[in-house]
């Protein structure tokens, strides 16, 4: 939907701007122009829900590179609540959209000083030596932070995704693993560590990136990229078990003819569905 946002009222303006929070809607521009219409004007009329109007700007400005807007709102705060760790965080934020790297980590430092369970300012920690291309140092922080805490499957993400670019594909496929304990109902995450154990090669590895795959069809028979790893790994096992009379290769040749199989009934559903398409 579309708006005329210089035609909104400041009720009608703080209602949309809750309901693209709750949605968790980023939409940076369109926030900057409610802000240059409406709410720039009305500054001290927010009510309640101010604070947090003022960080849903500081981190559209922050997304559009207008950092004078982000700075004075951060000043603003930083005068109504000095010494706030949420504050600094803004500070910390600004710096590293600045590309001020090292002043960003200070404070980053002194806010995990001041208390060692704030999760945002550690993952803020990893996201800038990544940004500054130090990523063993960002494993080493990440793996860290993974100790304290656990359950958190986006570090767990995140982490896989750091070791395949040194290529640990071990410790990757570790992660990848965690996060399948996480979330055992994802395809995604099956044909992640399927894709992964393909990559490391190896008889042992292959069997396990088949069983993987499998498992990400069973889940969800439409994982193109699961059959193409399926009939990759039965072409490598067939390969492998050379003697033809053996049981392995047989089941080799067995899932080898699946993928084409099912590829050919995928095709044909989606022509149909094409056709009824065209039709209405």
């Amino acid at each position: 939907m579309s708006y005329n946002y210089e035609e909104l009222s400041l009720s009608e303006a703080t209602d949309l701007l809750r309901q693209w929070r709750e949605n968790n809607e980023r939409k940076s521009k369109e926030i900057l122009e409610l802000w240059s219409t409406v709410l720039e004007v009305n500054l001290n009329k927010y009510g309640n829900e101010k604070y947090v109007i003022f960080e849903q700007i500081i981190y559209a400005a922050l997304d559009c590179h207008y950092y004078g807007i982000a700075h004075s709102l951060i000043y603003t705060l930083s005068v109504e609540f000095p010494g706030s760790l949420r504050v600094m965080r803004y500070k910390a934020a600004l710096l590293e959209a600045e590309e001020k790297y090292d002043e960003a980590l200070n404070i980053l430092d002194s806010i995990i000083k001041a208390d060692e369970t704030n999760a945002a300012a550690r993952k803020r920690r990893v996201a800038v030596l990544k940004a500054r291309g130090l990523i063993n140092e960002a494993i080493k922080e990440l793996a860290d932070y993974l100790k304290k805490f656990m359950s958190d499957v986006e570090a767990w993400q995140e982490l896989c995704e750091l070791y395949l670019q040194v290529q640990e594909y071990g410790r990757a496929a570790f992660c990848a693993e965690e996060l399948i304990l996480h979330q055992p109902h994802n395809h995604l995450m099956h044909q992640r560590l399927a894709d992964i154990r393909y990559t490391m090669g190896g008889i042992e590895n292959m069997e396990l990136a088949k069983t993987y795959y499998c498992q990400a069809l069973k889940l969800n028979p439409d994982n193109i990229r699961a059959l193409l790893g399926l009939f990759l790994v039965a072409n490598n096992l067939v390969g492998h078990y050379k003697s033809s009379g053996s049981s392995k290769r047989k089941e080799a040749w067995k899932y080898d003819a699946v993928p084409l199989t099912c590829r050919v009934d995928y095709t044909l559903i989606q022509r149909e569905k094409c056709k009824k398409l065209s039709s209405n």
